[in-house]
């Protein structure tokens, strides 16, 4: 949906815009991919393609956990081009501009597939049935929760537990508040539209911050000893706060880099095999920057931030703790995945 300043929202296009209120809506379809099948879509290697934008938060969620799975064999890949025009997310990467797997233009194609005229936006991650080339889920808080619990049967050996059991209650206390002040509050601040909301959210986003740079400080992630996906969802947007949302949403209290707790507990994830692997800046700060003409009218995609202090030692491992638990880290990227490292602008 577009944003009333003349822009669309970066990355899952589950948005709506009242006059003064910014408000995420929840995904259209919601049907889930499960062991059993009880929706209709019984887990399968190759049965769907996960369709993402490398710039959205949200569906790097999704590129994240795939590849901390091992699901690459399993779930195929089609990545958008980060530059979206009014038809959507357009496949302008692939040759002819076509997705080389659904030979489809444009992700709204799967979409119309499933049901002409739906009343949400064409948003990613989407999961898309590629026998029918129709649209499945584009559920964005389910669809990796559902990755790490339904599909275990498709895991690698050695893959982590990203939502373990035990740990669920706490994981999606943390994750509740992650989402409603930091990865939700900076989409709030940056689409405000008067100077209160906009306060209000700048308020939420660094009060939370600070409650979870003082979690962090004696702890190496949110909850336990390994990654889970709180941390995945935290990290989404530490990843791209000093790159776009400081300056371009107005979040600019601190940069995450002055903050030494949240700094080097983001910098041990990006060197974790499976964050900064699937991270592309250029994707990223291309999207929010062009996208935003009501924020960003010129265009101009900044030079900086310096990138390559993503790579300096972080220190995090005297804390303690495991990242895979007892299993182990993935293997590299597929050659046809691997992203350009970090490096000075």
């Amino acid at each position: 949906m577009s944003d009333p300043t003349g822009g669309t929202p970066a990355g899952d296009g589950n948005t709506e815009y009242g006059r003064k209120k910014f408000k995420r809506s929840a995904g259209h379809f919601a049907d889930r991919i499960t062991a059993d099948g009880r929706d209709g879509w019984p887990v399968g290697a190759g049965r769907y393609r996960l369709v993402v934008s490398r710039a959205c938060p949200w569906a790097s969620r999704a590129l994240i956990s795939r590849r901390l799975l091992g699901l690459e064999s399993a779930l195929s890949l089609a990545v958008a081009d980060p530059i979206q025009d009014d038809r959507s997310w357009r496949f302008t990467l692939d040759p002819d501009g076509r997705d080389p797997v659904l030979g489809i233009r444009y992700l709204s194609e799967a979409y119309d597939a499933r049901a002409t005229g739906y009343p949400g936006g064409v948003s990613v991650p989407a999961v898309v049935d590629v026998p029918s080339g129709r649209l499945v889920t584009n559920d964005y808080q389910r669809i990796t929760l559902d990755l790490a619990t339904e599909w275990t049967a498709l895991h690698r050996a050695g893959a982590p537990d990203l939502y373990p059991e035990p740990l669920r209650d706490e994981i999606d206390e943390v994750m509740d508040g992650v989402f409603r002040d930091v990865n939700n509050g900076v989409y709030r601040a940056g689409f405000a539209t008067d100077q209160a909301e906009y306060e209000a959210a700048y308020r939420d986003v660094f009060g939370r911050l600070d409650v979870l740079s003082a979690r962090l400080a004696g702890s190496r992630y949110l909850v336990g000893d390994t990654i889970t996906e709180a941390d995945i969802r935290l990290f989404t947007t530490l990843v791209r706060f000093d790159a776009v949302y400081h300056g371009h949403f107005k979040c600019n209290r601190n940069k995450i880099t002055e903050d030494p707790v949240l700094w080097a507990y983001a910098r041990d994830l990006f060197q974790t095999p499976g964050f900064g692997d699937t991270t592309d800046f250029d994707h990223i700060k291309r999207h929010y920057y062009c996208v935003h003409t009501g924020i960003n009218p010129t265009g101009i995609v900044p030079a900086g931030p310096d990138l390559s202090a993503w790579l300096t030692p972080h220190h995090r491992e005297q804390l303690g703790g495991r990242p895979f638990g007892d299993g182990t880290p993935p293997g590299p990227a597929p050659e046809a995945e691997r992203v350009p490292p970090p490096g000075r602008p």
